[in-house]
């Protein structure tokens, strides 16, 4: 999709997307290769559940790797069942930056990746 001629990538699929760093460096070659595009969208439940318990790490090291690679998402999903507070501030802290964001619906998540200057 395009929004202010900048080009982003709703990937949905009914299998997980980002279940470890690897997964994450597969879907922005493969978005990046096939799109143009360093702009990403994918679902929450595209995303592993594991990512959500920061004591993983998962996170944190998935969101290393987009900004390395200098790739911006949005996962879009509900959030409200977590109950973790590092989670919450997680979440409030990377929706409030420029590279990670965790947002209700598909027009926020456009909304947000489209102003940015990717």
């Amino acid at each position: 999709m395009n929004k202010n001629g900048v080009s982003i990538a709703y990937v949905t699929n009914n299998e997980t997307l980002i279940s470890d760093v690897q997964s994450a460096l597969d879907l922005m070659a493969t978005v990046r290769y096939e799109l143009d595009s360093n702009l990403i969208i994918v679902n929450k439940s595209e995303v592993s559940e594991a990512f959500f318990d920061l004591k993983t790490r998962l996170a944190g090291e998935v969101l290393q790797k987009f900004i390395n690679y200098q790739t911006k998402i949005a996962i879009i999903g509900d959030y409200s069942g977590y109950t973790s507070k590092s989670l919450k501030d997680f979440i409030y802290e990377s929706s409030n930056g420029n590279d990670i964001f965790f947002v209700q619906d598909v027009e926020q998540a456009i909304e947000k990746l489209s102003s940015l200057k990717a």
